[in-house]
């Protein structure tokens, strides 16, 4: 009993562990990728509001280029060269949160966004907490045509609006069904890499 018992919370302290590494995001992607074609070089294409942060958009493109590559493509030597056109975005939004309080209408546990401040009332209950969703973009476009071919997105919520070490995660997740689409959103996890 006692070896079972042990080997339950050796069981349960890994895979607590694991999920510490794990990052599971909720992925929609819009394909009108040829079935007969291949993926090419690419080429990262920077819009001119991107150009006024060269630092932040060097980390996306760092952050994707992993996820490319494990779909298939190759950064293009020269960018004028490349077969496809790969636009990249980010960002991070604040919800506010108010845990309702048990005895009164909606009762429960049930948690509810608010874009305005609520009032509070009572001890312990309506206090207010702060979620972070987090989403990133990726468009393919044929560089010759300029038909945007797939599009993709991944988003994720938690307690802090941290982004840096989640990037490459998140790309490998919104990449990870190339080329197929999938409008409903589903879940996907990956690991996160060490900062």
């Amino acid at each position: 009993m006692t070896r079972t018992l042990s080997l339950l919370i050796a069981t349960v302290t890994l895979a607590g562990c694991a999920s510490l590494n794990s990052l599971t995001s909720e992925v929609s992607s819009y394909s009108q990728w040829p079935a007969d074609r291949k993926p090419g070089s690419y080429a990262f294409e920077r819009l001119p509001s991107q150009q006024t942060r060269p630092q932040q958009q060097q980390l996306l493109e760092d952050s994707a280029r992993p996820a490319l590559e494990a779909a298939g493509f190759s950064s293009a030597a020269d960018p004028k060269d490349s077969e496809y056109i790969v636009q990249l975005g980010a960002r991070v939004s604040a919800t506010e949160q108010v845990f309702d309080d048990p005895f009164w209408w909606r009762g429960g546990l049930y948690s509810h966004r608010y874009s305005r401040p609520w009032p509070y009332f009572g001890i312990g209950f309506g206090i207010p907490s702060t979620t972070y969703e987090r989403e990133v973009a990726l468009l393919i476009r044929d560089r010759k045509s300029g038909q945007p071919l797939y599009e993709t997105r991944a988003s994720n919520d938690g307690g802090s609006p941290s982004i840096q070490s989640l990037l490459p995660a998140m790309y490998e997740a919104a990449m990870k069904d190339f080329p197929a689409g999938s409008v409903t959103p589903r879940q996907v996890t990956t690991e996160i890499g060490k900062p």
